[in-house]
């Protein structure tokens, strides 16, 4: 069990540190067009991202996918600029948006998906059996995206009512925020 928790805890300070601003913004970006009324769909997005980094996260840690780690760092910030541009072209909550949202959602997880894998390979002994910390470490993951999911809403909800901030300024000003920092974090890498 302490095995478990080490790796839940490791996959909650991945997603949550501040070391994971890329993370973070990618989620800001895809998630600031929803509110506490369209739960359902942001539901289904949060799953498609979830499914997407799961998927190759499994599959670079048992050694199925080899990956050039120092490009996967480049184009993570690339998800973060592509998402939030998307929040100017679909600028209302159409079935088409919902449809775009959730495969950009699936296909960029799993490019966040190989970024994740070599947070957990190194904390791995060569002896261990993967699939515990795999799990814990996914589930830690997904608890710290949940919790940020949970402060966009929220902050998102607060921002509409106690100001006269409308919700498209909203989403336009988070996305232009996480598209200049996803920018400056390309060039950086790069």
């Amino acid at each position: 069990m302490s095995d478990f928790l080490y790796y839940l805890s490791l996959g909650w300070h991945h997603i949550i540190s501040p070391d994971s601003l890329d993370h973070i913004l990618f989620i800001v970006a895809l998630t600031v067009r929803y509110n506490i009324n369209r739960w359902r769909g942001l539901l289904t997005v949060i799953t498609a991202f979830t499914v997407g980094h799961s998927i190759t996260l499994a599959l670079s840690a048992f050694n199925l996918l080899k990956i050039n780690q120092r490009l996967v760092e480049v184009i993570i910030p690339f998800t973060i600029v592509m998402t939030a541009f998307a929040n100017f072209i679909f600028n209302e909550y159409s079935n088409k948006y919902k449809r775009v949202n959730y495969l950009t959602a699936l296909f960029f997880g799993l490019i966040h998906g190989m970024g994740f894998a070599s947070a957990i390979r190194f904390s791995l002994y060569a002896e261990q059996s993967i699939v515990l910390p795999l799990f814990g470490f996914n589930a830690g993951l997904e608890i710290g995206q949940i919790f940020l999911v949970f402060c966009m809403l929220l902050f998102g909800m607060l921002l509409n009512k106690i100001s006269f901030f409308k919700q498209e300024w909203y989403v336009w000003t988070m996305s232009i925020l996480a598209m200049l920092i996803g920018f400056r974090m390309i060039v950086e890498r790069i």
